[in-house]
């Protein structure tokens, strides 16, 4: 039993069973892909809550995938109308989201090399664009340094995965010796250098190279696609500090507090983080959009030992690959399809929640846009990035929706609403925190009831189970599957009806000597692959983790305090110091999320959170911020989050500090440390126990090796802002072209009038992209861009006082989306059926209906193993067996088909051709709105280029119809743009 310090104390480092960190492990390797799955709110847990609470906010995406024509990939039309029937104007990626899915994906082989992972950023997002095709702005922000609030849980992270990453390969090469010493077969071992996701962190060489790869994609993309033809690009890189979500924030709050700002701009987010709903809802933007990949959990994923699919490291039995196809042609191909991606409507979400707080006999004014922040603040309770969530609510137990409900009513009473424009009234906090803790007992009790409930429910079913199981388990083609699930990996197919037919016979004949679980292989021999006999050992119940705390029990809290902050209960001044530190932290979060970054210096310095009836005397309690506070420099922020295993990263000198046994602060890098289950089941669930890093400690020990940075290293140090790129028929080419000529060194204030409102401010850039130069590829297999027309220059947003306040309202002139949900969509009408919302962007567009036969015929499927040329094959279509078909023109490939079809009623009757597009000209005349000062200026201005110029849809999904940029109305032929192709040195085909 070893200890360390941790925040000023000492804690016993407990062990974690075996079990616990090998199947912590499975879960946890998945969620270090998917950053955002880390944070306490993880993304299943409340998106999954979000989808059922509120099933309208989600819209499939309609994807046009690149055609082929004689071996040639031809991309999308990115300038043709959005085959989802919107307009975006702005389209913002949370960059980190994308790089970490193709640098080390789950469902697909792992990229050869760095070359490889960049390619397969730039094709995310080419498939991004195509499907949302921003017409105005394109914004990419990859995390930078992060306040130290949100390092503690990088730090967490990164640390965890190492040291389980560490355990798997141990455990992968003790699997891989017993199943090679009982003679089982095993694929070569790659020797190859393990991709370490951990590099993913500002200030490694891995990001700078990152951002020179979108220099050159962004280049290459506004020379050779009509889509990016008139669009303004901004990448903000990872020396840029900030994470990504909030730079995307930052940057849309100075512009709505612009004059030239268009309040009715259409607004779409990539990014799966639980946190970019709630950033959504506080921008009070009336057309703000998500889009995200589909969250299917339980992918498949090949074996790390042999690359089958069907089981784990732990379940691997060494066994030769079978044969898929008749002569092997599926061998590469994998069992799950590309993902997909929906949108998270917020119009739909602000809709839900006005009628869900929607509250009468106010003694005040009721505003549903102070409602929204009140709700969006009473989710922090429940768990962020930032600050551990309360002992009492649980997203899963409806933490949300209870809050709520003492909300309602507790509200009559407060005088007023909880917050302001990211600003928190803790006397009303305290009242329903207070009326929250009044009812934490019987929660606790309540959870370990439902819990021991779902237990016994566990027990007889696998009771149940055992006693309606056979004796043995059939194994081979004889291993019995769903309906419809006979093509699904693992499954055989019978190449031999007669030897099958046989096996079967002989196996109800076995002699005593041959185990009744055995199969046959083809010379009638007992086959290892037979059938699983059930474990008599099997038990009913599996081992829950220790609590010693037992909140269902009397002295729960004493307990608590004891176990977790090694204090007694009593000792009311440091329960006091904890409460207060959360409260800071409430205030802090809400701030970052209104009005930016409070401190960049401050974080809570504990692991847990105190209870909900601790929150008494809040009110007098001090809620400001050491204003001035900077962040730290990138090489900093490795030292604070990186383990010692991934000291790599770093110059030699800075490395020493995290392993040299001398050094000052080697107690910030411990080998192992303790993870507390906190009463969970596994170890990914469990709190990592890790000691706080000393920002003062820290940077005196720096100090004696920043001498020792190369110019290369101390370039990469250093913090960077974002770069603005457009293309030759941009208005704002010949403007910044000019500001290169004149070799100004003053910043200069961008001109509104040129680039749809965005203002802020321009200086020269040292490592511009510039016209007639040749932009080289950092990619071999990429050619350079010889006829480069694209310029670049670095972009800072329009700057504020220190203590400005950013205003949570909306904004004059912006005007709401039609209303999605019906008056009865939270009710049954009379005869007993429900409003079905509506799916798509178009409220216009007319659903598809198949009669029975169709369905039937939709419906057959042939097994995956059986020839793929038959009468009844799976495979699709060529596209050419649908130019004809004037009915349903086919966007998303005929296996798309019946998924498409998945909600649709066999009884219901064909309505006739659905219109792909619902179009309406506007005259420029009628119903003209006021024109903004760059309309007005671009109507007289004698310029050779035409802005870009959308076709009108009708009132898609609630989108008011989009404006040209001369203020009048007009729409685009069907056949899109009359652009040439791009040529063929302006892509890449990577085989």
């Amino acid at each position: 039993m070893t200890s360390f310090p941790v925040a000023g104390r000492t804690w016993a480092e407990a062990p974690v069973p075996a079990a616990a960190r090998l199947s912590g492990y499975r879960a946890f390797a998945g969620r270090v892909a998917a950053r955002s799955c880390a944070a306490a709110m993880g993304v299943p847990a409340f998106f999954r809550w979000l989808s059922r609470k509120y099933p309208s906010i989600i819209v499939n995406c309609v994807e046009e995938k690149p055609k082929e024509c004689n071996g040639v990939k031809i991309p999308v039309d990115a300038s043709k109308p959005n085959p989802n029937d919107v307009e975006f104007d702005n389209l913002y990626l949370d960059m980190n989201g994308i790089i970490h899915p193709c640098t080390h994906p789950e469902d697909k082989p792992a990229p050869k090399n760095e070359d490889e992972m960049m390619v397969a950023i730039f094709e995310y997002i080419d498939r991004l664009f195509s499907i949302v095709r921003p017409r105005r702005l394109l914004y990419m922000a990859i995390d930078g340094v992060a306040p130290r609030a949100k390092m503690n849980q990088q730090r967490s992270r990164r640390f965890r995965a190492s040291k389980e990453g560490m355990e798997a390969a141990i455990e992968k090469q003790r699997v891989r010796e017993e199943i090679l010493a009982k003679g089982g077969y095993l694929p070569p071992e790659e020797i190859k250098e393990r991709f370490d996701s951990n590099c993913i962190t500002p200030g490694t060489e891995f990001m700078d190279n990152l951002a020179k790869c979108l220099r050159y994609y962004i280049a290459d993309r506004l020379n050779n696609d009509p889509g990016w033809r008139n669009l303004t690009v901004i990448l903000s890189d990872a020396s840029a500090p900030g994470e990504g979500e909030h730079k995307i924030m930052d940057y849309i709050r100075r512009q709505r507090a612009q004059p030239n700002h268009d309040p009715n701009t259409h607004h779409c987010l990539c990014g799966a983080d639980a946190d970019l709903i709630m950033l959504g809802l506080a921008t009070h933007e009336p057309n703000f959009t998500i889009i995200r990949e589909e969250f299917k959990p339980n992918k498949p994923k090949p074996c790390g030992l042999c690359n089958q699919f069907g089981h784990d490291v732990k379940d691997c039995e060494g066994l030769p690959r079978e044969k898929k196809g008749k002569h092997d042609e599926l061998a590469d191909s994998l069992p799950c399809a590309e993902g997909e991606f929906i949108f998270i409507r917020l119009s739909v979400l602000r809709e839900y929640l006005e009628r869900e707080l929607t509250m009468a006999s106010l003694p005040f004014t009721f505003d549903i846009e102070r409602s929204i922040d009140d709700w969006v603040f009473m989710c922090f309770f429940v768990g962020n990035d930032f600050l551990p969530h309360l002992p009492s609510l649980e997203i899963r137990e409806g933490a949300i929706d209870r809050l709520v409900n003492i909300y309602k009513n507790v509200v009559h009473k407060t005088g007023g609403y909880l917050t302001e424009s990211g600003y928190v009234n803790l006397q009303r906090v305290q009242m329903i925190m207070l009326a929250v803790g009044e009812v934490e007992d019987s929660i606790f009790k309540k959870r370990k009831d439902d819990e021991d409930s779902f237990r016994r429910r566990q027990k007889e079913k696998r009771k149940r189970m055992k006693r309606d199981q056979p004796s043995f388990s059939p194994g081979g083609i004889l291993t019995p599957h769903a309906l419809g699930s006979r093509s699904s990996p693992g499954s055989q197919v019978a190449c031999n009806p007669r030897q099958a037919a046989y096996e079967m016979r002989m196996q109800n004949n076995l002699s005593p000597s041959v185990s009744p679980n055995a199969s046959f292989a083809s010379d009638g021999s007992p086959s290892p692959r037979g059938g699983i006999k059930r474990k008599a050992e099997d038990s009913d119940s599996e081992p829950e983790p220790e609590d010693n705390v037992r909140l269902w029990e009397a002295g729960w809290k004493q307990r608590y305090y004891k176990n977790k902050f090694d204090v007694d209960a009593a000792d009311e001044k440091f329960r006091r110091k904890v409460v207060q530190s959360y409260v800071e932290g409430l205030c802090w979060v809400l701030r970052y999320y209104y009005q930016g970054c409070a401190s960049w210096k401050w974080y809570y310095p504990f692991h847990y959170a105190p209870f909900a009836s601790d929150f008494e005397g809040i009110a007098d309690m001090p809620s400001d911020f050491e204003k001035g506070t900077k962040p730290f420099k990138p090489l900093e922020q490795l030292m604070g989050v990186f383990p010692a295993a991934s000291g790599n990263f770093l110059p030699p000198s800075w490395r020493k500090l995290m392993s040299d046994p001398d050094s000052s602060i080697i107690d910030f890098y411990p080998e192992d440390f303790a993870i507390d289950l906190n009463g969970k089941k596994y170890a990914w669930q469990g709190v990592a126990l890790l000691p706080f890093v000393d920002e003062r400690r820290l940077r005196a020990a720096l100090e004696e090796v920043y001498p020792d940075l190369t110019p290369e290293e101390t370039r990469r140090n250093s913090l960077g802002g974002d770069i603005l790129f457009v293309g030759k028929h941009h208005p704002l080419h010949d403007f910044i072209l000019e500001l290169y000529k004149t070799g100004s060194t003053e910043s200069v204030a961008v001109p509104p009038e040129l680039c749809h409102g965005i203002q802020g401010k321009f200086s020269l850039d040292e490592e511009a992209v510039l016209p007639d130069q040749v932009v080289c590829s950092p990619i071999p297999v990429l050619k350079d861009l010889t006829h480069n027309a694209v310029i670049s220059i670095n972009f800072k947003d329009p700057q504020f006082a220190e203590d400005y306040i950013f205003k949570a309202v909306m904004l004059p002139g912006a005007r709401k989306p039609a209303p999605v949900l019906k008056p009865s969509d939270w009710e049954k009408s009379s005869n007993g059926r429900q409003w079905k919302p509506q799916l798509g962007f178009n409220r216009d567009r007319r659903p598809v209906h198949l009669d029975p036969a169709a369905f039937r015929a939709l419906g057959h499927v042939m097994p995956r193993g059986s020839s793929g040329t038959g009468v009844y094959s799976n495979a699709a279509p060529p596209p050419a067996a649908f130019q004809g078909n004037v009915y349903r023109p086919l966007l998303r490939g005929q296996a798309q088909i019946p998924k498409l079809m998945s909600n649709v009623r066999p009884q219901d009757s064909w309505r006739g051709p659905p219109p792909l597009f619902q179009q309406q000209r506007f005259d420029r005349g009628v119903g003209a709105e006021p024109l903004l000062p760059w309309n007005r200026m671009l109507q007289t201005q004698n310029a050779a280029f035409q802005p870009n110029q959308y076709q009108m849809l009708a009132g898609p999904g609630g989108y008011p119809p989009r404006r040209d940029d001369r203020g009048g109305r007009q729409g685009y032929p069907r056949e899109g743009r009359k652009y040439p192709l791009p040529p063929p040195s302006g892509r890449y085909s990577w085989n």
